[in-house]
């Protein structure tokens, strides 16, 4: 026999990190995971003991080459969306803008694929959740 609670799961959290990084043009740059389809925010979850500033840092060194220092992130708040591989879970995003000056992103750990996008190249790829509600560009 089972309750009607244990029918109803709650949707299991994931926190990350994750960046709004735009260029001079206003696109957004988003990246894919290896073995995944969505395009995503870069960033990435937390190791112990780091703050979610930190966290981001050290993700977009790993995935992008990219380094900012923790300091200089501009934090935006956090963000709920459904997670986008990994079903029934939420992603809970602490989301900084970061400035990468002339830093070129080149694809690193992780990442398959990295694009800076418009909303409507949006149209025309699958976005991640999160990406898509918050961050898209406006036209």
């Amino acid at each position: 026999m089972t309750s009607p609670t244990a029918d109803r799961a709650e949707p299991r959290l994931i926190h990350v990190s994750a960046a709004v990084i735009t260029d001079q043009d206003g696109r957004l740059l988003l990246v894919r995971k290896t073995g995944t389809t969505a395009f995503m925010q870069p960033g990435g979850k937390p190791e112990i003991g780091e703050s979610a500033s930190q966290t981001l840092s050290r993700e977009l060194a790993e995935e992008l080459g990219i380094f900012v220092d923790p300091h200089e992130l501009q934090p935006l708040g956090s963000f709920t969306a459904a997670a986008a591989n990994e079903p029934g879970h939420l992603v809970v995003a602490d989301v900084f803008a970061a400035d990468i000056g002339t830093q070129g992103p080149e694809v690193g750990a992780e990442i398959a694929e990295l694009r800076w996008i418009t909303r409507a190249d949006a149209e025309h790829l699958e976005i991640a959740p999160l990406a898509r509600t918050y961050f898209l560009p406006a036209d």
